[in-house]
Protein backbone atom coordinates (compact mmCIF):
# COMPACT_ATOMS: atom_id res chain seq x y z
CA UNK A 1 0.00 0.00 0.00
CA UNK A 2 2.50 2.58 0.95
CA UNK A 3 5.92 1.33 -1.07
CA UNK A 4 3.24 0.69 -4.74
CA UNK A 5 5.24 1.23 -7.67
CA UNK A 6 3.37 3.71 -10.02
CA UNK A 7 2.19 1.29 -12.33
CA UNK A 8 0.05 -0.38 -9.38
CA UNK A 9 -1.25 3.17 -8.40
CA UNK A 10 -4.82 3.98 -9.35
CA UNK A 11 -4.91 6.95 -11.95
CA UNK A 12 -7.88 8.22 -10.28
CA UNK A 13 -8.30 10.27 -6.62
CA UNK A 14 -11.23 9.47 -4.57
CA UNK A 15 -12.28 13.31 -4.12
CA UNK A 16 -13.07 13.07 -0.22
CA UNK A 17 -10.02 12.98 1.97
CA UNK A 18 -8.68 9.78 2.89
CA UNK A 19 -6.39 9.58 5.71
CA UNK A 20 -4.30 7.02 3.83
CA UNK A 21 -3.90 9.75 0.99
CA UNK A 22 -3.18 12.59 3.37
CA UNK A 23 0.36 13.85 3.07
CA UNK A 24 1.89 11.01 1.40
CA UNK A 25 3.93 11.66 -0.94
CA UNK A 26 6.16 8.89 -3.18
CA UNK A 27 9.40 7.59 -1.66
CA UNK A 28 8.67 9.79 1.86
CA UNK A 29 7.89 7.89 4.98
CA UNK A 30 4.63 9.37 6.58
CA UNK A 31 4.17 9.90 10.62
CA UNK A 32 0.35 9.77 11.83
CA UNK A 33 0.09 12.10 14.97
CA UNK A 34 -0.91 8.86 17.53
CA UNK A 35 2.83 7.43 16.56
CA UNK A 36 3.94 11.08 17.46
CA UNK A 37 2.40 11.19 21.27
CA UNK A 38 2.53 7.36 21.92
CA UNK A 39 5.86 7.51 23.74
CA UNK A 40 4.27 10.33 25.68
CA UNK A 41 1.25 9.27 26.67
CA UNK A 42 3.06 5.77 28.22
CA UNK A 43 5.65 7.88 30.17
CA UNK A 44 3.34 10.56 31.93
CA UNK A 45 6.16 13.51 33.12
CA UNK A 46 4.87 16.60 35.17
CA UNK A 47 7.40 19.77 34.56
CA UNK A 48 7.37 22.94 37.16
CA UNK A 49 8.73 26.13 36.04
CA UNK A 50 9.99 28.94 37.79
CA UNK A 51 10.08 31.79 35.19
CA UNK A 52 12.77 34.37 35.31
CA UNK A 53 10.54 37.39 36.85
CA UNK A 54 10.78 34.94 40.13
CA UNK A 55 13.12 35.34 42.33
CA UNK A 56 12.68 32.73 45.55
CA UNK A 57 14.79 32.34 49.29
CA UNK A 58 13.97 29.09 50.75
CA UNK A 59 13.68 25.55 50.06
CA UNK A 60 12.31 24.06 46.77
CA UNK A 61 10.93 20.42 47.54
CA UNK A 62 9.86 19.19 44.08
CA UNK A 63 7.86 16.05 43.10
CA UNK A 64 8.38 16.76 39.36
CA UNK A 65 11.03 17.46 36.74
CA UNK A 66 11.67 21.59 37.50
CA UNK A 67 13.22 24.14 34.93
CA UNK A 68 14.57 27.01 37.13
CA UNK A 69 15.02 30.30 34.73
CA UNK A 70 14.29 32.70 38.04
CA UNK A 71 16.70 33.61 40.82
CA UNK A 72 16.72 30.76 43.90
CA UNK A 73 18.60 31.23 47.35
CA UNK A 74 18.57 27.67 49.20
CA UNK A 75 18.34 24.40 48.78
CA UNK A 76 16.64 22.58 45.71
CA UNK A 77 15.74 19.03 46.20
CA UNK A 78 13.81 16.65 43.75
CA UNK A 79 15.37 13.33 44.26
CA UNK A 80 13.79 11.17 41.69
CA UNK A 81 13.26 13.99 39.13
CA UNK A 82 15.51 15.99 36.75
CA UNK A 83 16.22 19.58 37.59
CA UNK A 84 17.23 22.10 34.91
CA UNK A 85 18.47 25.48 35.18
CA UNK A 86 17.66 27.76 32.28
CA UNK A 87 19.78 30.28 30.72
CA UNK A 88 18.74 32.78 32.50
CA UNK A 89 18.81 30.93 36.20
CA UNK A 90 21.19 32.10 38.59
CA UNK A 91 20.88 29.75 41.49
CA UNK A 92 22.97 30.12 44.65
CA UNK A 93 21.78 26.83 46.56
CA UNK A 94 22.63 23.19 46.88
CA UNK A 95 21.09 21.04 44.77
CA UNK A 96 20.22 17.32 45.35
CA UNK A 97 17.91 15.35 42.00
CA UNK A 98 18.62 12.34 40.05
CA UNK A 99 19.31 14.82 36.27
CA UNK A 100 20.91 18.14 37.41
CA UNK A 101 21.62 20.01 33.53
CA UNK A 102 22.82 23.35 33.75
CA UNK A 103 22.58 26.17 31.36
CA UNK A 104 22.97 28.93 33.97
CA UNK A 105 24.95 29.91 36.70
CA UNK A 106 24.48 28.14 39.54
CA UNK A 107 26.98 28.60 42.74
CA UNK A 108 26.85 25.99 45.54
CA UNK A 109 27.22 22.15 46.08
CA UNK A 110 25.56 19.85 43.80
CA UNK A 111 24.72 16.17 43.90
CA UNK A 112 23.08 13.82 41.49
CA UNK A 113 22.05 10.19 41.28
CA UNK A 114 22.56 9.77 38.22
CA UNK A 115 23.95 12.25 35.90
CA UNK A 116 25.35 16.35 35.71
CA UNK A 117 25.42 18.40 31.76
CA UNK A 118 27.19 21.59 32.35
CA UNK A 119 26.57 22.79 29.00
CA UNK A 120 28.34 25.23 27.01
CA UNK A 121 27.58 28.85 27.84
CA UNK A 122 27.32 28.02 32.00
CA UNK A 123 28.97 28.51 35.00
CA UNK A 124 28.69 26.04 38.20
CA UNK A 125 31.18 27.13 41.60
CA UNK A 126 30.70 24.45 43.90
CA UNK A 127 31.55 20.52 44.91
CA UNK A 128 29.85 17.94 42.04
CA UNK A 129 28.75 14.82 43.70
CA UNK A 130 27.30 12.14 40.69
CA UNK A 131 27.94 8.75 39.04
CA UNK A 132 28.30 10.73 35.79
CA UNK A 133 29.29 13.83 34.40
CA UNK A 134 29.13 16.30 31.20
CA UNK A 135 30.74 18.85 30.75
CA UNK A 136 30.94 21.22 27.64
CA UNK A 137 33.57 23.01 25.98
CA UNK A 138 33.00 26.80 26.65
CA UNK A 139 31.81 25.95 30.37
CA UNK A 140 32.83 27.71 33.42
CA UNK A 141 33.79 25.15 36.77
CA UNK A 142 35.04 25.63 39.84
CA UNK A 143 35.32 23.03 42.45
CA UNK A 144 35.81 19.39 43.05
CA UNK A 145 34.17 16.57 41.51
CA UNK A 146 33.57 13.23 43.36
CA UNK A 147 32.20 10.22 41.29
CA UNK A 148 30.63 7.46 43.02
CA UNK A 149 29.46 4.28 41.76
CA UNK A 150 26.35 3.52 41.42
CA UNK A 151 26.33 -0.63 43.13
CA UNK A 152 23.37 -2.72 42.15
CA UNK A 153 21.56 -4.46 44.77
CA UNK A 154 23.08 -7.82 45.81
CA UNK A 155 21.09 -11.04 45.93
CA UNK A 156 20.67 -11.86 49.73
CA UNK A 157 23.11 -14.76 51.07
CA UNK A 158 22.00 -18.58 51.06
CA UNK A 159 21.65 -19.72 54.59
CA UNK A 160 24.87 -21.36 56.06
CA UNK A 161 24.88 -24.42 57.98
CA UNK A 162 25.72 -23.58 61.92
CA UNK A 163 28.00 -25.81 63.95
CA UNK A 164 25.73 -26.52 67.62
CA UNK A 165 27.94 -27.46 71.08
CA UNK A 166 27.69 -31.03 70.35
CA UNK A 167 29.75 -30.85 66.79
CA UNK A 168 26.73 -31.64 64.36
CA UNK A 169 25.88 -29.40 61.67
CA UNK A 170 22.07 -27.84 61.38
CA UNK A 171 20.69 -25.49 58.72
CA UNK A 172 19.24 -22.47 59.24
CA UNK A 173 15.63 -23.43 59.03
CA UNK A 174 15.88 -26.24 61.29
CA UNK A 175 17.48 -24.04 63.75
CA UNK A 176 14.65 -21.69 63.60
CA UNK A 177 12.27 -23.96 64.75
CA UNK A 178 11.57 -25.04 60.72
CA UNK A 179 12.49 -28.80 60.99
CA UNK A 180 13.67 -31.35 63.30
CA UNK A 181 17.26 -32.46 63.82
CA UNK A 182 18.36 -36.05 64.28
CA UNK A 183 21.00 -36.58 67.07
Amino acid sequence: MWNRRKEEEPTARPSSPNPSSLGATEGMPMQTTSSRFENEAATPSRTATIGKGVSITGQIYSREDLIIDGEIDGTIEANEHKITIGPNGKVKAAIKAKDIVVLGAVQGNVEATDKIDIKKDARLVGDIKTARISIEDGAIFKGSIDIVRVEAPKASPKPQPIATPSGTQQSMAASAGGGETKR
